[in-house]
């Protein structure tokens, strides 16, 4: 990670995305950060200390675009982008009701698009690297996933075509895809010990996931030295989308 980068986080206030954050700013680089919740964000700005923030819908198309816009005039440049931002919704689909598949798509989905299409515009002459998040419910089928794993889906495709699109502008394009990880939006899982143990039996290294896992790979993927990777989706899911079984010695 160049020091004095610029990487702009959308959302920046989850588990990941603060883990994000403060793996930036602990390597130098500076760090714009955004969410809806201006409380939260103000509290992760006064931990790092030296961030700017900026309250916003990263589902909101035109407003990523601002806000991207902004991070261009007030630094000159912007060398990254992630979307962080995302939902889980595990039902199956004719339990999930039409606003939740809604949900699902405009908060995963949306803002991805909304990410690529901001970052692409302010990246045109400069190039630079935005990261999406896919998830392990993309790549392999799991069940009660329908709405999220459709939405996560889209996030692979959309990642792969914009990086053929942008390769020439030299923008890079890739997403990540976590399994389970130990965040306050997993909670609702995590914190039952039956549907904690299901998971982490999905998962072939017999555990969960931790936030600073993903987040170092997200910011590999933003940083130069990940110069020459592109059009890639980096499963960080313990082998749940690729290995079956457990080794046991």
């Amino acid at each position: 990670m160049a020091e004095n980068g610029i990487y702009a986080v959308l959302g920046a206030t989850g588990g990941i995305g603060s883990a994000v954050c403060r793996d930036l700013h602990r390597r130098g680089a500076r760090v714009v950060l955004a969410a809806r919740d201006r409380q939260r964000l103000d509290a992760l700005a006064g931990e790092l200390g030296g961030v700017d923030v900026e309250s916003i819908d990263a589902a909101d198309i035109e407003a990523v675009d601002v806000f991207v816009r902004g991070v261009v005039e007030r630094h000159g440049r912007i060398d990254g982008l992630v979307n962080c931002v995302g939902s889980i919704v595990l039902k199956s689909a004719h339990a999930t009701r039409p606003e939740e598949w809604r949900e699902v798509v405009r908060s995963n989905l949306d803002s991805a698009f909304a990410a690529v299409r901001a970052g692409a515009k302010a990246m045109t002459k400069t190039g630079g690297s935005i990261v999406l998040m896919a998830s392990a419910a993309g790549r392999v089928g799991l069940p009660n996933h329908e709405a999220i794993a459709a939405a996560k889906a889209g996030v692979i495709g959309l990642a792969q075509s914009a990086a053929a699109t942008y390769a020439g502008r030299g923008i890079r394009v890739n997403a990540v895809a976590p399994g389970l990880v130990d965040t306050p939006m997993s909670a609702a899982i995590t914190g039952n010990p039956l549907m904690l143990k299901a998971s982490e039996s999905m998962h072939p290294l017999g555990r969960i996931g931790r936030p600073d896992e993903v987040a170092r790979v997200i910011t590999w993927l933003l940083g130069p030295e990940s110069s020459w990777v592109t059009g890639q989706v980096i499963g960080i899911d313990g082998g749940l989308a690729t290995v079956r079984g457990k080794a046991t010695g």
